[in-house]
């Protein structure tokens, strides 16, 4: 856990996270699980900033709440297990398995980006909303480009870690395994569970139950994705 510990001031802008990520990143070996996902999630970070500082995104101080919001939750988890304390069970598998010899480094990446997306995304489109005083549709331009994204280069995570057209052959389980997982459809989960988490914003028992059994399915889904495979 020693090489986690650094990694727990807080995040208030693009460039924290960043910087924070890219920290991370020179400290975890590269085969590490956590580190495999981080290096994807910091590219995704770092093509935000950049089309922020494009004008790409409308509504800026909207992106750069979201962003921020979201990558809080990824930190979070982070500082959790430095601290040796349980995350939420979406990022569980992840960080259990982080160094299993019988799970690929593609497998890591996506289970990475099933915890966030499937589960940290809902609450920061919350968090951001509070933050900002808006409802989810005012956010919707900014999730969608931040969804585009990352549709983007999960293809481009896919072409870089797979193995190549000589050794995927069709009965390769991996292709079984990550055909049954895919960002767009997790996506548009995460639209509706944050919609309906603001909805129910005003009961609080109800929103922590939706909250816990979403981060119980994100983490059992994240499992599956980890299932050790021959090499």
């Amino acid at each position: 856990m020693g090489q986690l510990e650094q990694f727990t001031e807080p995040v208030d802008k693009v460039d924290t996270v960043v910087s924070r990520m890219r920290a991370l990143d020179a400290a975890l070996p590269g085969r590490d699980g956590v580190a495999v996902f981080n290096r994807v999630y910091l590219a995704v970070t770092e093509a935000v900033d950049r089309r922020i500082d494009g004008g790409g995104f409308p509504d800026s101080r909207a992106a750069i709440t979201l962003d921020v919001r979201f990558a809080e939750r990824y930190l979070a988890a982070v500082d959790a297990v430095a601290r040796e304390r349980r995350p939420p069970a979406c990022w569980r598998p992840l960080f259990q398995l982080r160094r299993h010899p019988g799970v690929r480094p593609l497998q890591f990446a996506l289970a990475g980006i099933n915890a966030h997306i499937g589960h940290d995304l809902a609450l920061a489109v919350v968090d951001s909303c509070r933050s900002l005083g808006c409802e989810p549709a005012e956010l919707e331009d900014e999730f969608d480009r931040v969804g585009d994204l990352l549709v983007s280069l999960e293809e481009r995570i896919r072409e870089d870690l797979m193995p190549g057209p000589d050794l995927l052959q069709i009965a390769d389980p991996l292709t079984h395994l990550l055909g049954a997982w895919s960002l767009e459809r997790a996506r548009d989960a995460t639209w509706t569970a944050a919609r309906a988490l603001w909805a129910l914003r005003g009961l609080p028992d109800v929103a922590a139950e939706f909250t816990e059994r979403l981060d119980t399915a994100v983490g059992f889904a994240g499992r599956m994705l980890l299932t050790p495979l021959p090499v």
